[in-house]
């Protein structure tokens, strides 16, 4: 029997909805701890449980990670026809606003346990959600709907919710973007953001709500630079915010990944971002575009998961449970009457 190769640190993307012959040779050689699957790459339910089937197959882990990013609004991978639109988090953050907290948190714990079941069923074990991100009127529009309100504590607690939706469904969330991507005036997928906040103030408010969500298995940095922690680089290749802001005041000590490594925000090759992501303390270095000479760059520069960053990532699995009962139809019903009540 041929061995299992280790994992390496880093997640990666494929390119249409099965795998090329190439893509399994590249995958059956890099192992990659996890995949991550975009809308390019979903058609149907069969068709999306038979590629999460056949990259554990190539990879020879059963229990390899499968991630995708269903937060619902304008970031949603899976929907209609085949599966329910789901609303953003803004939604729940307008409830909250208006004075019902219990029932904005109710509605996102059920939203997010509706969503990971429909994750589950497909063998997706890993959602990038909860957003922890503040809106804040200087905010670039990327995050805009996708967070839960302007308050460190009301972003927490509705956040907070969403995660326990979806790991009482089976399913791990992401709290992203660490340590904060609400008062970047750029698109990172575009280019890269400069706070220049002070860091007393970034840790009163943007910093906040992710120190009250430390204890969350997984984590994705933020392609925004803190001209006063570190001008030179975004967190997510800032040894200084990773270190000092993350690992320090924050205090996450879950499995952290970088943001996608594609991104416009980040400057120079892939393999030298990598390298960046690494050398500053990421755990993990994902890659999403699905582009397999890209994959190839990542990978040559991903070490075998091992050490802090091995236990960590072992911790994180060892997070998820097997989902609760739940009568689908009932709690569908539930979750409509709650949103159009909003």
């Amino acid at each position: 029997m041929t061995p299992v190769p280790a994992p390496r640190a880093f997640i990666t993307g494929c390119a249409g909805t099965s795998l090329t012959p190439d893509e399994v040779a590249f995958l059956g050689e890099a192992a990659p701890w996890g995949l991550i699957l975009f809308r390019r790459n979903i058609e149907s339910p069969a068709q999306v449980a038979a590629l999460v089937a056949a990259f554990r197959a190539v990879v020879g882990r059963v229990d390899a990670p499968v991630l995708t990013d269903q937060e619902g609004g304008r970031v949603q991978r899976l929907g209609p026809p085949h599966w329910p639109a789901y609303p953003p988090a803004e939604v729940f953050a307008r409830r909250a606003e208006a004075g019902d907290m219990d029932g904005a948190a109710q509605a996102a714990r059920l939203g997010a346990r509706l969503m990971a079941d429909d994750l589950a069923a497909l063998g997706i074990t890993i959602d990038c959600l909860p957003c922890a991100d503040l809106r804040l009127p200087e905010g670039h529009g990327i995050i805009g709907d996708r967070a839960y309100g302007s308050s460190p504590a009301q972003v927490a607690h509705l956040a907070r919710a969403a995660a326990e939706g979806l790991i009482g469904g089976g399913v791990l969330p992401v709290l992203k973007h660490i340590p904060g991507h609400g008062r970047a005036r750029a698109d990172s997928h575009e280019s890269l953001p400069v706070v220049e906040t002070s860091r007393a103030e970034l840790e009163a408010t943007d910093f906040e709500p992710f120190r009250l969500l430390a204890d969350l298995p997984l984590g994705m940095t933020a392609h925004v630079v803190y001209a006063a922690i570190d001008p030179d680089r975004p967190a997510t290749t800032s040894k200084k915010v990773i270190e000092e802001i993350v690992r320090g005041h924050i205090g996450f000590d879950g499995a952290l990944m970088s943001d996608d490594l594609s991104m416009g925000a980040l400057a120079g090759s892939l393999a030298g971002r990598t390298e960046a992501a690494f050398a500053a303390g990421c755990d993990l270095a994902l890659h999403c575009n699905g582009r397999l000479d890209e994959m190839a760059e990542v990978a040559s520069r991903s070490p075998v998961l091992a050490g802090d960053a091995g236990r960590r990532c072992a911790a994180a699995l060892a997070r998820l449970t097997p989902a609760e009962e739940i009568e689908r139809s009932e709690a569908q019903t539930r979750f409509s009457a709650m949103i159009a009540a909003f």
